[in-house]
């Protein structure tokens, strides 16, 4: 029997979920807040949005948000969007640390390790 004092595994790992699903709950509705903002930003300033874009620049991000530039507000509601999985997968690979599953761990590092490659191998690619 286990103490009610110290959470069990399984009362561990249902927390972690929880906590995920909760996370990425947030997380949708942040960037869909965000490209709601930048649609808006885009019919004021009467943008097609058929006519194309700029291009990402993180290094310009935050003064074209000062700036309430409608695509810096489209490309944080993207970016926000991408994360939603890689935290998911954060969250879940310090709960399987937690409860000791180093499989699962090494299995979460090994995610988060392709999609390092991924976005390196398209940063070079574009450079």
């Amino acid at each position: 029997m286990t103490s009610p004092l110290i959470p069990s595994t399984n009362s561990r790992t249902l927390a972690a979920e929880r906590l995920s699903g909760r996370l990425l709950i947030g997380i949708t509705y942040v960037s869909v807040v965000l490209l709601l903002i930048g649609v808006a930003l885009m019919v004021r300033d009467g943008i097609s949005p058929l006519e194309g874009g700029p291009a990402l620049d993180l290094a310009t991000l935050g003064a074209t948000l000062a700036a309430l530039e409608p695509a810096a507000f489209l490309w944080l509601g993207l970016l926000v969007v991408i994360a939603a999985p890689i935290c998911r997968v954060i969250v879940a690979g310090i709960a399987y640390a937690r409860d000791g599953d180093w499989l699962m761990v090494g299995i979460s590092v090994a995610i988060l390790a392709v999609i390092a490659v991924g976005v390196g191998t398209a940063s070079m690619a574009r450079g």
